[in-house]
């Protein structure tokens, strides 16, 4: 497991990490059951907090990608179809949230946000994908 960790991003550290873990996990890079690097190991290798690698490990627990089995280490969660996809919905309200504060910045529309988001799905239609 490779995780880069930007100390520029506006992004919290946990949630970098967080986000490098899930993608690992849903892409099939982390398999289930697989067992991960000690909360002070990964501290200790990225020169990062033990809460900070900790917060990650439980918020991936919460989300039901990891399981901690106590004295015996952090797993990868077994997860089916339904949850994945719950997964993947709740990344794209995410990214969505971060386009709708854009385009109030920049004062896009709706309309004009749809108008665009149509004109990438005509594009893909025309081209076969």
């Amino acid at each position: 497991m490779n995780i880069l960790i930007s100390q520029l991003s506006q992004t919290p550290i946990y949630e970098q990490m967080e986000n490098q873990i899930r993608q690992s996990i849903l892409s099939g890079e982390l398999k289930p059951n697989e067992m991960l690097p000690s909360i002070r190991r990964l501290a200790k290798d990225l020169g990062v907090g033990i809460i900070t690698v900790k917060r990650a490990y439980d918020d991936l627990c919460n989300e039901g990608l990891l399981v901690s089995l106590q004295g015996r280490g952090v797993f990868v969660a077994q997860i089916d179809a339904g949850q994945e996809k719950n997964i993947r919905l709740e990344q794209l309200r995410s990214k969505l949230e971060e386009i709708r504060q854009y385009c109030d910045a920049a004062s896009i529309t709706k309309a004009e946000l749809m108008a665009q988001i149509d004109k990438i799905y005509q594009k893909d239609k025309e081209e076969g994908k």
